[in-house]
């Protein structure tokens, strides 16, 4: 009879070590390996930040984490086309890549093991890791337990101190690819992510009347590196361009989330503080 494998898939919030709920700190210590993602050097800190946690809920007696982590290649993907149907053809090959991956080295484990992966964020909101974990359960029999963890958007209303709806309006949720054709007058707040490409400035190329939206930007939320900005999309917008470049030179990635909403009828706010002081850009 073919053991079950157990499996966890445990959201870790998006950057900050206190952003672990109990819930997530009680799976973590019922984890013998944890499979994270290799996306090159480039992104060697997002694999720091996961031992981290280890090492802080999962201690080994002579330091360091009493959790294997074993780090997996992750499959190259494609360009992003425009067209939509060839842009979930990658995905989906992506996918079938991811999987074959993970499969071949969940099969090398000992089968009473139990196997985690750590989700930035939140595992269902724009991660691919519980269908690559649905697929495993295609070739071998598991037992998946799914723990949630703060969004990137509920971080970002967090550190802006908002409210991202106004009463009894919507929350569009979206991902940067898609903005410049879904944003329409009406829309209410719109949380853009997965936006590697900045695609608010094509909006505003696109619909100069966007330029009077409030944007509310951050970025690396709950990491030492946190950079925020707020104001109109058509003043900021520069400001957003340069901080997120800078934390890229600087870190090799950045990931960042913003919304983009009408902006509240209200007396004019006073100027932020200086950058070094609250690691804010822009007014």
């Amino acid at each position: 009879m073919t053991a079950v494998r157990q499996i966890r898939v445990i959201g870790v919030g998006v950057g900050g070590p206190g952003q672990l709920t109990l819930d997530a700190v009680a799976a973590l210590k019922e984890l013998d390996v944890v499979l994270v993602a290799d996306k090159g050097e480039g992104l060697a800190q997002l694999v720091d930040a996961r031992r981290a946690l280890l090492e802080t809920h999962r201690p080994a007696p002579g330091g360091g984490t009493a959790v294997r982590v074993v780090q997996v290649p992750d499959p190259r993907r494609g360009p992003d086309p425009q067209e939509t149907a060839s842009y979930l053809e990658g995905v989906r090959s992506w996918h079938e890549a991811r999987v074959d991956a993970y499969a071949a080295t969940v099969d090398s484990l000992e089968p009473h093991l139990v196997v985690g992966f750590l989700v930035w964020g939140d595992p269902a909101l724009y991660d691919s890791i519980l269908r690559v974990v649905r697929a495993l359960g295609e070739r071998t029999p598991v037992a998946v337990r799914t723990v949630p963890g703060v969004t990137a958007l509920s971080a970002l209303a967090a550190a802006h101190d908002e409210v991202l709806h106004a009463i009894g309006e919507p929350v569009h949720v979206t991902t940067g690819r898609r903005l410049v054709r879904e944003w329409r007058p009406g829309l209410g707040t719109v949380v853009v992510m997965l936006d590697g490409q900045l695609r608010c400035r094509d909006l505003l190329a696109a619909r100069p009347e966007t330029a009077d939206l409030e944007l509310l930007w951050g970025a690396c939320l709950g990491l030492p590196q946190q950079r925020l900005a707020r104001g109109r999309l058509g003043d900021v917008l520069d400001d957003v361009a340069a901080a997120r470049a800078r934390l890229r030179e600087e870190h090799g990635w950045v990931m960042d989330v913003y919304a983009l909403r009408p902006a509240p009828a209200r007396s004019a706010a006073p100027p932020a503080a200086p950058a070094s002081a609250t690691g804010e850009v822009g007014p």
